[in-house]
């Protein structure tokens, strides 16, 4: 049985508003019991009911904003909503509710839900006051022990389980976070025991605890998703593994062609191999039955329209300012390129690059003119990868650190004109590095080297790119900001209504990572380069970061590609102006800001309302000194005095989450699910002159080039996963969407939502004019893949546009 025990208030009965006042509490309503199911409403969704609800209501009982809710059950329950019909003088009455609900005995106090008002904490009318306090309370915990599934608390921890080094030494990880060696931002706490071996690692489980409301279960299409990413880890991987020591398949490709099989004819398995794998209908579009046992992925857009494409200099510079990882790229300032490692201990690590070896393909303009008038960029992948590359070259990988040098032509193209590659020196890290400089070739074994060495830049951007632009710089940073909202703004605070969409499914999405895909010999370890070292990398670029500069105006200012121009659109320049990420982003961000203005502007009417506001106040500061406490003493975080801080911090927290992760994300199988395009390994260097490997460069560069590059096993893994992280599913909320329709009473907030979700309209149909403009080429490339990653709106499945509300995949 359920029962429901309502909780009201009321501003027009003096009696009753005395009472209230002096204890602090509403008054609290007869139980009433569920009744008759109702099956005809027509907003019902899948595996919904309905259920009608009576209870009693005099004049005196004042207007409900709160209930309790109590499930006598021994089976939890997802309670969607609860409406309640015919209030005198109020009408109708939402809840929003969307939380699962446990049987009472799994609670210390009763579950409560809250009216769809919306207050400052210095509003909220004072029969509610102290149940919003109680229930942010019940949210926080008490940071003591492991947490159990039915429950809902909210609290930090460091990455200190992406390791198990109980299994010996190769499976132990550094703890990220705590410290100024490796800092992080923190993730959510799970109290899980310490491991035997290392008393600040914590133990791993197969399964991780996030708030129960964080994990909707069966009932989202988008968890299919999710657990076909468990299966990629846990079941695809160790069957490829088993195929591939059988000898069933061999472990190299042995021509282009062959690569492109994967899309037209598949991979021939063992009968009994598919039938090991869950049966899911995102991993069955991939292992496919019909007749043979074959593995079979979607055609990659890149190839979609031409096979070759990909492989011209024109492609690798747009895909740089277009593609899965378009913002790296800056202005080269400084000829030559210099590096901020330490001298002490690195040496000297300038570039060797010379104007003697750039001057050619500068269209007749001198290095110093080409520089003064903003036509030289570059892709920088050596400071990252430097300190550990002498690391990982130690294994069975083998790479080098990157500097790559573009030249902006007359068309609005970006063209390479030089690649770097360096080694570590062999004397030791004083005494720097060891360089070759790359040109560009389109004939004889010059051609192959030369695409050699663009490989190896895309593969040092490939692991930055998974690393750090989408793993992060999106689900990394976020997951801070999604715990302290949960912790210190009520459900009824105007800041929780506002961001709470853009975390959905974040730390899902986050644990799942941490258990499959970042930790020790997981996925990204077995198929990146980076391998073992991968997080803690990225923990170093961490040191670098920024808050305020994950502003889209601010990070193209700060990379040297825009420069202030109040007569500009948004008013900034882009020195490329054909850079169909910042142009399409610019315009996003714009709607996303103005949307949050208008928003912020009817709760706070002055900065003063921002000073006072308690939980805003608590709020911020729990994120900067706990959530990215590493970072705490940086002079650049906002201080939250005024509305012009909050709208700002506000609207990059809503762009990260959104538009930034939807770049960085749904691009991956389109572009790098063909493998030759975006490999993620190296594992040897450029031969030398008079070597078999060196001849095979002559002989058969296909060959030479796979042999190089990501072979079978991994690329069959990677692209598995990648397949999975590039598509939406059916239930994607997107930007300016929300769950409900009741997500607020605010008449005001529900205008300004569709003016926002009117704007989005506008620019996705701008974004297709400019996709229609053949003048812009880099809108489509050489390959003939439209831009749309920005598009706001998309279908279901792999679409290669759409702009999620939140990081949910």
């Amino acid at each position: 049985m359920l029962t429901v025990n309502f909780q009201s208030i009321t501003t027009t009965d003096e009696l009753i508003r005395n009472l209230i006042l002096s204890s602090g509490k509403g008054k609290v309503g007869n139980k009433a019991y569920l009744e008759g199911a109702i099956n005809n409403l027509p907003t019902l969704g899948a595996q919904q009911n309905a259920f009608t609800i009576h209870f009693e209501y005099d004049s005196n009982f004042g207007i409900p904003g709160a209930f309790y809710i109590q499930n006598y059950m021994t089976d939890e329950f997802l309670l969607v909503s609860l409406t309640l019909e015919d209030i005198p003088n109020q009408g109708t009455i939402h809840f929003a509710c969307n939380s699962w609900v446990y049987n009472f005995k799994k609670y210390q106090n009763d579950r409560i839900f809250f009216a769809n008002n919306t207050y400052l904490p210095s509003q909220t009318p004072a029969a509610l006051v102290y149940y919003r306090q109680l229930e942010l309370q019940n949210l926080r915990g008490d940071g003591k022990g492991e947490r159990l599934e039915w429950e809902r608390i909210y609290d930090y921890d460091v990455y200190n389980d992406l390791g198990e080094p109980d299994k010996g030494a190769s499976y132990a990880r550094q703890v990220l976070g705590g410290s100024s060696a490796f800092p992080y931002p923190r993730r959510g706490r799970t109290g899980r025991p310490k491991t035997k071996t290392d008393p600040n690692s914590e133990s791993r489980s197969g399964s991780v605890y996030i708030p129960r409301d964080e994990a909707f279960g069966h009932l989202k299409s988008s968890d299919f998703l999710i657990y076909g990413l468990k299966s990629v880890a846990q079941d695809v991987t160790s069957v490829l593994q088993s195929v591939f020591e059988l000898d069933f398949t061999p472990n190299e490709f042995e021509t282009f062609d062959e690569v492109r099989e994967l899309y037209e004819g598949g991979i021939k398995l063992p009968t009994d191999a598919i039938s090991k794998i869950s049966p899911l209908p995102v991993l069955k579009e991939i292992f496919r039955t019909d007749g043979e046992q074959f593995l079979k992925f979607p055609t990659p857009k890149v190839i979609q329209v031409s096979k070759s494409a990909w492989i011209t200099d024109e492609e690798f510079g747009r895909e740089i300012i277009a593609g899965v990882n378009p913002g790296l790229v800056r202005s080269l300032e400084v000829f030559p390129p210099s590096s901020k490692l330490d001298s002490a201990i690195y040496g000297d690590q300038t570039s060797t690059i010379t104007e003697q070896n750039i001057e050619p393909n500068l269209d007749g303009l001198t290095t110093d003119l080409a520089i003064a008038s903003k036509k030289l960029f570059i892709l920088d992948h050596h400071d990252t990868i430097i300190p550990y590359l002498r690391l990982i070259n130690s294994t069975s990988t083998k790479t080098y650190a990157s500097r790559t040098i573009l030249f902006l032509k007359s068309d609005g193209t970006l063209k390479p004109v030089a690649i770097e590659l360096s080694l570590p020196h062999p004397q030791g890290d004083q005494y720097g590095v060891v360089s070759n400089v790359y040109l560009p070739a389109t004939e004889g074994v010059e051609s192959t080297i030369w695409l050699l060495a663009k490989a190896y830049v895309i593969v040092n951007d490939s692991c930055y790119h998974q690393l750090v632009s989408h793993w992060l710089n999106t689900h990394a940073v976020v997951e801070p900001f999604v715990i302290a909202t949960h912790r210190q703004l009520s459900v009824v605070h105007p800041i929780y209504k506002l961001l709470h969409p853009h975390y959905r499914d974040t730390m899902n999405i986050n644990a799942l990572a941490r258990g499959s895909l970042v930790n020790a010999d997981g996925i990204i370890e077995q198929t990146f380069l980076w391998g073992s070292y991968a997080m803690e990398i990225s923990s170093v670029v961490y040191k670098d970061w920024v808050f305020t500069d994950q502003a889209l105006p601010s990070d193209l200012i700060k990379r040297g590609i825009a420069v202030e121009d109040s007569s500009a659109p948004h008013g900034l320049h882009l020195v490329i102006e054909d850079y169909p990420y910042a142009v399409d982003g610019l315009d996003i961000w714009g709607a996303i800001k103005t949307w949050v203005e208008n928003y912020v502007s009817l709760y706070y009417t002055s900065d003063d309302t921002i000073k006072q506001d308690v939980e805003l106040q608590s709020w911020w500061k729990e994120v900067v000194e706990v959530g990215h406490g590493d970072k705490k003493d940086e002079p650049w975080w906002p201080k939250l005095q005024n509305r012009e801080d909050l709208i700002h911090v506000s609207t990059i927290i809503i762009w990260t989450a959104s538009a930034l992760h939807a770049a960085v994300n749904f691009g991956q199988y389109p572009y790098g699910g063909f493998i030759l395009n975006r490999p993620t390994l190296s594992r040897r260097f450029i031969p030398e002159e008079g070597t078999d490997e060196y001849n095979e460069l002559i002989t058969n560069p296909e060959k030479a080039y796979l042999r190089t590059i990501t072979p079978k096993f991994q690329t069959l893994i990677d692209l598995s996963v990648i397949e999975i992280l590039s598509r939406h599913a059916s239930d994607e909320l997107y930007l300016g969407q929300r769950d409900s329709e009741y997500w607020t009473s605010d008449t005001k907030a529900l205008e300004a939502i569709k003016k926002f979700v009117t704007t989005l309209a506008e620019i996705e149909a701008q974004l297709v004019q400019r996709n229609n403009n053949e003048a812009l080429r880099n809108r489509v490339g050489p390959v003939t893949m439209p831009y749309t990653l920005l598009y706001p709106s998309s279908e279901e499945g792999l679409t290669f546009r759409g702009i999620p509300n939140s990081i949910s995949i």
